[in-house]
């Protein structure tokens, strides 16, 4: 986050919304107290959410990857690895903690990983989800920000693992 908190204009994260532009702040009263929000819009036009602004942290908004980092997070997505419990129930728990926490490295780490397990032995049900789910969010936020169409950015995602690892 900038030091001085988010400007109107702004592209952000709020997981598990996806990608939305800060139009601004509003104030509202909520249970007699006042609080600060940032008011931010989603693509479709429909959708608003308020942030509070002094629990920017709890709710995991930032800021949305800009082209400068695409490099970077292709290479997560290429050689990331994360230990993953082997028993379900923990590795469940770690992969929505993942998910939900909405740090772009972290989603196309997992991703990697969840790949590398898919080639080496299939994935149960509940992991091929959560790599799909993965690889939604990154997408979802790669055509945000790059203005790509869901095909370029699925062609890509494809490409990072047909490079070879530095």
């Amino acid at each position: 986050m900038k030091k001085d908190g988010y400007r109107t204009g702004d592209r952000v994260v709020l997981p598990p919304y996806g990608v939305g532009v800060v139009s601004g702040i509003a104030t509202r009263r909520v249970a007699e107290a006042v609080r600060a929000y940032y008011q931010v819009e989603f693509p479709n036009g429909t959708s608003r959410a308020y942030v509070p602004v002094d629990a920017l942290s709890r709710v995991g908004m930032r800021l949305a990857l800009t082209q400068d980092e695409m490099p970077q997070l292709l290479f997560y997505l290429r050689t990331g690895r994360v230990q993953l419990p082997r028993q379900w129930a923990a590795r469940h728990r770690k992969v929505t903690e993942i998910l939900v926490g909405g740090d772009p490295y972290e989603i196309a780490t997992l991703a990697s990983e969840l790949r590398q397990w898919s080639r080496e032995r299939g994935l149960p049900d509940l992991d091929r989800q959560a790599y799909r789910r993965a690889i939604k969010l990154l997408a979802q936020e790669i055509q945000e920000i790059s203005g790509s169409s869901a095909d370029d950015v699925r062609v890509l995602l494809e490409s990072a693992w047909d490079e070879e690892p530095n």
